[in-house]
């Protein structure tokens, strides 16, 4: 882990939009449960909560692009390492600051898109179905995840190229548990 005042506030960014987006889920869950309780006890007097699904929806978003900018700090994503093993730890540590500066490309094109959306979504004020909510509000909210895993992405790909350009490269952050 990165000890410099940047890592560790790129760190704790990540970490508490983790968080929200953990907390957005706990509380879509319990939704989905009272919902659930409140259909089969309908002959009791209960009800479902009305929207349920549009709360699911916006919640579950909100929550995947939360997790977004953690994931890839961490390394939580997917390796493939059968084959890289076997590489020098030069070659390993440059493949790992490709595939950073890849993902940050892909964090950029994601967030460009996203917000082409939301500025549609408020030009042509589409709202949901049951709650009559703004759509455009689900979007707004994604960009905290989406933004910071922009800033995650950038920070990683420099993280990686210090390590790839550097004189005696240490072996790849991702090999590391970092």
């Amino acid at each position: 882990m990165d000890s410099s005042w940047l890592g560790r506030a790129v760190r704790g960014l990540a970490g508490y939009v983790a968080l929200a987006g953990g907390t957005v889920l706990i509380v879509i869950t319990t939704t989905t449960v009272v919902s659930i309780i409140g259909r089969i006890l309908i002959p009791l007097g209960l009800k479902p909560i009305p929207g349920d699904v549009e709360i699911v929806q916006a919640g579950m978003l909100f929550a995947i692009l939360c997790f977004l900018p953690w994931a890839h700090l961490t390394r939580g994503h997917a390796i493939v390492a059968i084959l890289t093993d076997r590489f020098p730890t030069r070659f390993n540590a440059f493949l790992e600051f490709l595939m950073d500066v890849l993902m940050l490309a892909v964090a950029l094109f994601i967030i460009w898109r996203f917000q082409a959306g939301l500025f549609d979504k408020i030009g042509n004020r589409e709202s949901s179905f049951i709650l009559r909510y703004p759509i455009w509000w689900s979007y707004a909210a994604g960009l905290i995840g989406l933004g910071t895993f922009v800033i995650v992405a950038a920070y990683c790909a420099v993280r990686s190229g210090r390590n790839a350009f550097s004189a005696n490269p240490v072996r790849p952050l991702s090999e590391m548990g970092e």
